[in-house]
């Protein structure tokens, strides 16, 4: 069964009837309901795509956040062969909200990282529901150092709502962490191809996400701060995040049209939860022209350009 949203009443009504009369046929065979089911599937399909086509920015950061939706080792199952993570930033100890490593992508070699939030109470525990701690941001850069070093293309997926802001971790640095991992990201000589995935927020998304291409999935959301954060900051008053969504322009549609990011990766009617394994497809193939597209360029190309990209951003407005 799926995880409703509350815009999604209309969809989960027609879908529970739906339920209601396939369990009724299969106790009783005498009972017809082909169809009433098949009326009702053209009626939910109807309202999903109704519903869907005119998402607002709180209701997109919904669907970005919905705990069913595919997370980052959904797309290292589905991506890439031979991954093998390494742990620890050899520093104090192995953060697990990120995670990276070594992997094949369509018989590549590349390098993976990505954020990981978990998806049931255990390994969101485990994880630390993707807010990763400064030696994750070590770990990551300890990564796009050998990546670097060994020529590899480095591979990034993006899906946290921010940093941990703990006292640990501020204590251990994590603003320095994340600064450094920003500057690895735009030192390396490998092309950096990134994918928010879910949510980008804040320097904990671009500590990673400082890529030659960036693309976003089509519900994803990124942006410098969360929409409850900016409307506790704004107005002192969280239950504003719908408005702070709003005027915060944080949609793949705003962001494409700002020039932050380079393109938008379709998800299916109802969201990336919906048909993951589609939206994994689609995703690959995103990744995989982006990167050859990329290829026939040096490493001083690569590092030039990435740097250009990001001091352009904003010029034009």
């Amino acid at each position: 069964m799926h995880n409703y949203l509350d815009f999604e009443k209309p969809i989960s009504d027609l879908e529970g009837k739906i339920h209601e009369l396939k369990k009724l046929a299969s106790e009783d065979e005498s009972i017809d309901t082909s169809d009433e089911v098949g009326r009702l599937e053209v009626r939910a399909r109807e309202a999903m795509v109704d519903i869907y086509s005119k998402l607002n920015p709180w209701q997109k950061t919904q669907v970005a956040r919905h705990p069913q939706r595919p997370h980052f080792v959904d797309y290292a199952a589905g991506l890439f062969t031979e991954f093998t993570p390494l742990a620890g930033d050899r520093k104090f100890s192995n953060d697990e909200a990120i995670q990276a490593g070594l992997a094949r992508f369509r018989g590549t070699p590349v390098a993976v990282i990505g954020q990981e939030k978990g998806n049931d109470t255990k390994s969101r525990i485990k994880h630390n529901f993707g807010s990763a701690r400064p030696e994750g941001y070590r770990k990551a850069i300890r990564v796009m150092e050998m990546a670097d070093r060994f020529g590899l293309p480095l591979v990034t997926l993006i899906d946290t709502a921010g940093a941990y802001p703990g006292i640990g971790a501020e204590e251990r640095g994590q603003a320095e962490a994340i600064a450094r991992s920003t500057e690895m990201c735009l030192n390396v000589k490998v092309p950096i191809v990134s994918v928010v995935i879910g949510e980008g927020g804040s320097g904990g998304a671009i500590a990673i996400a400082t890529g030659n291409r960036v693309y976003m999935l089509e519900h994803s959301i990124y942006s410098v701060i969360s929409p409850e954060g900016a409307a506790s900051i704004l107005w002192r008053d969280s239950t504003r995040a719908r408005e702070a969504a709003t005027n915060m322009k944080i949609t793949a549609e705003d962001l494409k049209s700002l020039g932050i990011v380079d393109g938008i990766i379709s998800e299916p009617v109802g969201g990336a939860h919906r048909d993951p394994d589609a939206v994994i497809e689609r995703t690959g193939t995103v990744i995989a022209d982006a990167l050859k597209e990329l290829s026939g360029r040096n490493g001083e190309q690569l590092r030039s350009d990435r740097r250009q990209k990001y001091l352009n951003i904003g010029r034009h407005l």
